[in-house]
């Protein structure tokens, strides 16, 4: 895998270059970057600092994103699926419309995160705190949502995915539902 430094990444974008397939931005510092289209499909993010970037239709499938800062972050119809973000900081991102099927997020932080109409089928949900996240359209069929915080989250459909008694439901919702 291709070491890539913030300068060699930022000149190459610029110059119209989006293909950065299975490349390695671990632990890169990136605040802001607009990152529009860019496809990093099985690259390493891991520990990388991006918040407030714009990664909108961006192609990060199985990505690693392990403990990397997202927050506010715009990833409006990018594909995640099969992404790690394991103990990633997403919170109050932008991911409307984004597909995080049989992502891991395990131990991550959603809170207020918009994801509407995102697609988290099979996604690992463990231990993710989705507090405030609008959920209105999104779909989490076999998500595996145990120890998860849906503490204030609207819009959240739970009918076909995985609870139990960890896990801190929306109002409105009762256990055995």
């Amino acid at each position: 895998m291709d070491r890539f430094t913030k300068e060699a990444l930022l000149g190459a974008y610029q110059k119209g270059e989006r293909g950065f397939s299975a490349i390695n931005l671990a632990g890169l510092h990136l605040f802001e970057a607009d990152l529009r289209q860019i496809n990093l499909q099985g690259s390493c993010l891991d520990e990388s600092y991006m918040p407030y970037g714009n990664l909108s239709l961006a192609n990060l499938r199985g990505a690693s994103l392990v403990r990397a800062q997202l927050g506010d972050i715009n990833f409006y119809g990018a594909d995640l699926s099969e992404a790690v973000l394991v103990g990633a900081d997403l919170g109050r991102a932008d991911l409307r419309g984004a597909n995080l099927s049989q992502a891991n997020l395990e131990g991550a932080n959603l809170s207020g995160a918009d994801l509407r109409q995102a697609s988290l089928i099979k996604a690992n949900l463990t231990g993710v705190n989705l507090s405030g996240a609008k959920l209105e359209g999104a779909n989490l069929a076999n998500a595996n949502l145990n120890r998860c915080n849906l503490f204030r989250a609207v819009g959240a459909d739970l009918t076909d995915s995985c609870c139990d008694r960890t896990t801190i439901l929306p109002n409105g919702y009762n256990y055995g539902f």
